[in-house]
């Protein structure tokens, strides 16, 4: 499973996925300038999960129109130690995640 993390997500997370899952950063790809329209159409291509902090998404898009599932992480911070205790949990939700659902994972 390929998985794409979001710029507001702290890039040493991609150590934290579980067996199978390889973790890219929108920053490696270097696309921290696609707006989130064009950047869901260029990730649908090459991952099957988007990862993100930003709630706004499922409002913006119509997600179901995507070839790609997207995992919205609720934290008090972006920093490593406010996303990290909440990696089990992603890690079970992408087991189970389908292309053109959010799933949310943390408090809400």
């Amino acid at each position: 499973m390929r998985v794409l993390l979001d710029e507001n997500m702290h890039v040493q997370l991609r150590h934290l996925f579980d067996e199978g899952v390889e973790a890219e950063t929108v920053r490696y790809r270097e696309w921290t300038s696609l707006d989130n329209g064009d950047l869901m159409r260029a990730a649908e291509a090459d991952y099957d999960v988007f990862i993100t902090m930003d709630r706004s998404i499922p409002h913006q898009r119509n997600l179901a129109s995507f070839d790609l599932a997207v995992l919205l992480v609720h934290a008090p911070s972006n920093a490593y130690d406010a996303i990290a205790p909440l990696m089990p949990e992603v890690n079970r939700e992408l087991r189970d995640v389908k292309a053109g659902t959010t799933v949310e994972v943390g408090a809400t």
